[in-house]
């Protein structure tokens, strides 16, 4: 059995269709969308609304951590929109959505990252793709838990919750052989990015799983350029499926 994982696709969708090449299933960790490439500001929702200058500027603000004048500045250019920011947004996502998952092979068996809406993809997802969150199921006689969605942060984008909302999904669960998340177990050397310079959120409650119920494999994306790209904790290989976005390939399980 071969499953291709990606995370972080990011509009990545001329790759993502050849994700699934010489796999008997595609699992997708979520981040969908892509709002800003904070490696090429020229790409995304924000720079084809608000011009690449200003994507300029958003980026070194957040990148600074200096958060509050990020969504002052954000603000003031919803403000000299003649559009709702929702109607705009939400446009701009459903467009990216039916490239994207008109690219997915079936099987695919997906999850939610923190910068996608989870309230649109039921319009998109066709019969090769099934959407979990808190959810199981077996792949070619595994058990694949997946948890999708981030924790609150002051970046506030779409698909955040709580820790305990989160920490319920997990827990939903049980044990499984592979735990598929769209963010890292709360493990300093996972979740600290080494172009962006921060530590992103883990969580807390992935780590107690991991180390509760030792499945084989934890896998996840989020972390753009971690630190670690891999680590056991205890029995299970923990791995940082990478940025497909950027790099375009997925990683492979194999047994």
């Amino acid at each position: 059995m071969r499953v291709h994982v990606v995370s972080d696709v990011h509009g990545n969708s001329e790759a993502l269709a050849k994700a699934g090449d010489g796999a008997d299933a595609l699992v997708c960790l979520g981040d969908l969308v892509l709002f800003l490439d904070y490696a090429d500001h020229s790409r995304g929702i924000f720079p084809d609304l608000f011009g690449v200058e200003n994507a300029d500027r958003i980026v070194a603000l957040r990148t600074a951590r200096r958060f509050e004048e990020a969504r002052d500045l954000g603000r003031s250019l919803w403000a000299d929109l003649d559009i709702d920011r929702d109607t705009a947004i939400e446009f701009a996502v459903r467009r990216q959505y039916a490239e994207l998952f008109a690219a997915f092979p079936a099987p695919t068996y997906a999850t939610y990252g923190n910068v996608d809406i989870p309230g649109l993809w039921p319009e998109y997802a066709g019969p090769g793709t099934t959407v979990l969150d808190g959810e199981r199921v077996e792949i070619g006689g595994r058990v694949f838990g997946f948890v999708g969605g981030g924790l609150r942060t002051p970046m506030r984008t779409p698909y955040e919750v709580s820790d305990e909302e989160y920490a319920a999904k997990v827990e939903a669960l049980g044990e499984v052989d592979v735990l598929c998340s769209h963010i890292p177990p709360e493990v300093p050397e996972l979740t600290y990015d080494t172009v962006a310079r921060r530590f992103e959120r883990g969580s807390g409650a992935l780590l107690a799983a991991i180390r509760r119920t030792r499945p084989k494999y934890a896998l996840f994306g989020h972390v753009h350029q971690p630190l670690a790209r891999r680590m056991r904790i205890g029995a299970t290989e923990c791995v940082n499926v990478g940025h497909f976005a950027a790099t375009g390939r997925p990683w492979a399980l194999e047994w």
